[in-house]
């Protein structure tokens, strides 16, 4: 997919953060970038969050789609962490299902406006700014004086969200619609979908059984969905279950709510185990080592018992691979 060049508006605001890895990276000065490029044909703006720290030569990429009513804002502390760890991070807001659903209507009125926005309309939007984004990132990385130019290892891309942000992540990914449709985007190498869902309209195998692309799935036990009463969390179980054999991973934590993703504050946020994210961080930043850097000692490590004992998972929690 071609597009023309971009127009954008750009704001830069430097953040300091105390960030501790397990690679050894030490304290490291996080750079974010606030940046609209346009989608001309589509005259669609699509707004990104950049995180990298200062680097010699060009990093990975990993591409963020956030849930239904949420924004380039949100899930900071994945943003934060991956760019610390040494790759540029690039949250993008997708609008007709982003904050401005909820936020401009009265609060008796906002699940139904919610529910309205997860249509087959929005979905298509988002399988379409994805691509568009990468496009947006090639002519910055080769654009003088854009404060992307040669940031950018393009040869490796990874493709993360949270719940309608997984639906992105695996409609990406390649799998299968009704009518044999297929989105894939073959620049993406690799996929992180946080509450992922079947879908409907086929069995999950004739969705998933066909990816050979390195996936991980991470849920929980009571990982329901705010607006489908019908989708159980059992059913996010069936994705990994009908990936073929060959770099899938899949982390399920016991007793873990659709927020346990996130990073929103409120009562959610107040019950959340304070070793999930910890831990989503640490097995997420050895995936993309393992998939976008070729990290043999992270792909062994994923592998492997080591998540559970170096992410302390509970004896409840899952950890799985094939």
């Amino acid at each position: 997919m071609n597009h023309s060049t971009p127009g954008f508006a750009l704001g830069c605001v430097a953040v300091i953060l105390s960030l501790s890895l397990d690679s050894g990276l030490s304290a490291s000065e996080v750079k974010t970038w606030l940046l609209d490029p346009v989608d001309e044909p589509r005259e669609r703006t699509v707004p990104l969050k950049v995180y990298c720290v200062e680097q010699n030569g060009p990093q990975p990429v990993i591409l963020f789609s956030h849930g239904l009513g949420g924004s380039r804002e949100g899930n900071a502390y994945l943003g934060n962490y991956w760019a610390v760890r040494g790759y540029v991070v690039v949250f993008m807001q997708h609008s007709g299902s982003d904050r401005e659903v909820w936020q401009s209507v009265p609060l008796a009125q906002r699940m139904s406006a919610l529910k309205e926005a997860a249509g087959l309309k929005a979905t298509l939007d988002r399988f379409q700014d994805v691509p568009f984004v990468i496009d947006v990132l090639e002519s910055w990385n080769e654009e003088e004086g854009h404060e992307l130019k040669g940031r950018l290892d393009l040869e490796h891309i990874g493709l993360s969200g949270h719940s309608y942000g997984a639906v992105t992540t695996l409609g990406l990914s390649g799998r299968k619609f009704p009518g044999d449709r297929a989105f894939r985007d073959d620049r993406i190498d690799a996929f992180l979908p946080l509450s992922p869902q079947p879908g409907k309209g086929l069995t999950p195998l004739e969705a998933f059984g066909h990816l050979e692309v390195p996936m991980l799935c991470m849920t929980g036990t009571e990982d329901g969905s705010p607006i489908d009463p019908n989708l159980s969390p059992a059913m996010r179980l069936e994705v990994y279950g009908a990936l073929p054999a060959g770099n899938k991973f899949q982390l399920v934590f016991d007793g873990a709510e659709h927020s346990a993703f996130g990073d929103s504050g409120g009562l959610k946020a107040r019950k959340r185990d304070p070793n999930h994210h910890p831990a989503i961080q640490k097995i997420s930043g050895h995936f993309w080592d393992a998939y976008l850097k070729s990290s043999v000692e992270s792909k062994a490590w994923l592998q492997s018992d080591s998540p559970r004992e170096a992410c302390d998972l509970n004896e409840r929690d899952t950890w799985e691979w094939k």
